[in-house]
């Protein structure tokens, strides 16, 4: 379990983002490791000072581990605490075999850094090519398959896997694996 010295009855998360898939995925993730106890998940704006569309892996975990210690700044100005402050970054890049989106997870737990990553999905060329142009994936989305905000709900991954798999399920698996050291904290410290 992460270092409480007893597990309390509720655990308090701030998430990065006010996007309703990233904050149910952090909830629904550190919740499995915590069922017996009250989850009060919040989101706040969060700045990643990357690009809206990060095209890099390097730019994506940049993007998220800023968002997380952003929290974790800005909660303690308005005299906040939280057990895990959380952010999730989605991103782009053009791999040896295809180009393919995924995403990076950052979780700060006591002061301590984790960072995870989904797995990739895919993407056509010529979505790719409109992302190199300038464009976020949500809204190239949104236009090749008439939906609205997408990005908000099942997000590109829903749409190319035919909802077998969402956004809020890939963050939600990477943000399990991501709470490893606070789980295994005996492990990670030694």
């Amino acid at each position: 379990m992460p270092t409480f010295t007893a597990i309390p009855q509720t655990l308090t998360i701030i998430v990065g983002s006010t996007n309703p898939v990233k904050i149910n995925a952090a909830k629904q993730a550190i919740g499995q490791y915590f069922p017996d106890v009250h989850i009060d998940c919040t989101g706040m704006h969060a700045p990643s000072l990357v690009a809206d569309q990060p095209m890099t892996e390097a730019e994506t975990k940049l993007g998220a581990i800023n968002r997380a210690q952003f929290c974790q700044a800005n909660a303690k100005v308005v005299d906040q605490h939280a057990d895990f402050y959380v952010a999730m970054e989605g991103g782009v890049d053009q791999f040896d075999h295809s180009p393919a989106t995924f995403a990076y997870m950052a979780i700060i737990h006591n002061g301590t850094l984790s960072v995870g990553r989904s797995a990739n999905l895919p993407l056509p060329q010529s979505i790719f090519n409109a992302l190199q142009a300038g464009e976020e994936l949500g809204k190239v989305m949104d236009r090749v398959f008439n939906t609205h905000n997408i990005k908000q709900k099942g997000g590109a991954i829903g749409l190319l896997t035919r909802g077998l798999a969402t956004r809020e399920s890939i963050y939600t698996q990477a943000l399990v694996l991501a709470m490893a050291p606070f789980i295994n904290a005996e492990l990670f410290n030694d």
